[in-house]
């Protein structure tokens, strides 16, 4: 990963499929806080999929097709900051093996060196500091699995979080297991990725939040998907949506 040592004027700014296509309030709303912070944010309007669907299927052609669409829409040496763990992790960690052998094996490269979740840019490239506007509320943090164990973020949500004065930030029990979303995998083995998401569902009942905050839409889109399913009345929300509306 690349380091910054001043505050970047200016950003690139991945969506996601499922921000453009499910959450573009959470896509706005990242683009919002950075660009309070003086940052200026380019959006390559070409931009589509990462490529992790077909990666993960084994489709590793169709992938860096995918894939190689999108590495020569991000040119200038600037950072590139995604609202998701899981689409950065696939950048971070897999576009190497996927451009190993293929002419556009430099500008992946730089790429993936540039790649920064939104939290974890906000909190060691832009160390925002936040003044919480919003009512007392109770929220439980849900973590990706390919963020914390691909991206490595972990404290970064909960420091931002922590920052919000009327904010109570309740602990999940079982915070490091995964909901069951797992992309086509809650397809394929769709009995077991429901009996994950129900432990998970049990889990944020059982900490009396008003909010579940999450940093993957994929995440969200599954446990709020099996909350309606079960009649939970727990909200759901992307974490920098959260902090945009408190802010």
């Amino acid at each position: 990963m690349k380091q910054y040592p001043d505050k970047p004027k200016t950003v690139y700014y991945f969506g996601t499929c499922l921000v453009d296509l499910l959450y573009p309030e959470a896509g706005m709303a990242g683009i919002k806080l950075l660009q309070r912070e003086g940052v200026e944010v380019i959006y390559p309007q070409k931009q589509t999929c990462c490529g992790q669907p077909a990666f993960n299927s084994g489709f590793h052609e169709e992938a860096r097709k995918v894939a190689a669409s999108q590495v020569v829409l991000f040119p200038k040496d600037i950072p590139i900051v995604i609202p998701s763990g899981s689409c950065g992790a696939m950048i971070r960690k897999h576009y190497a093996e996927l451009f190993k052998n293929d002419e556009l094996k430099s500008q992946a490269e730089s790429v993936t060196e540039r790649i920064f979740e939104l939290t974890e840019f906000l909190v060691h490239v832009l160390k925002i500091k936040l003044e919480d506007l919003g009512e007392p509320i109770k929220i439980t943090w849900h973590t990706s699995c390919h963020a914390k164990r691909e991206m490595g973020i972990d404290s970064e949500p909960k420091k931002l979080l922590r920052q919000l004065k009327n904010v109570e930030l309740l602990e999940l029990q079982r915070e490091d297991e995964c909901c069951g979303f797992g992309g086509t995998f809650a397809i394929k083995e769709a009995h077991i990725s429901a009996a994950m998401v129900k432990d998970k569902l049990e889990d944020v009942s059982e900490t009396g939040a008003n909010l579940l905050l999450g940093g993957d839409c994929g995440c969200l889109l599954n446990i709020s998907g099996a909350m309606k399913h079960a009649g939970v009345s727990t909200k759901h929300q992307h974490i920098a949506e959260f902090l945009w509306e408190r802010t």
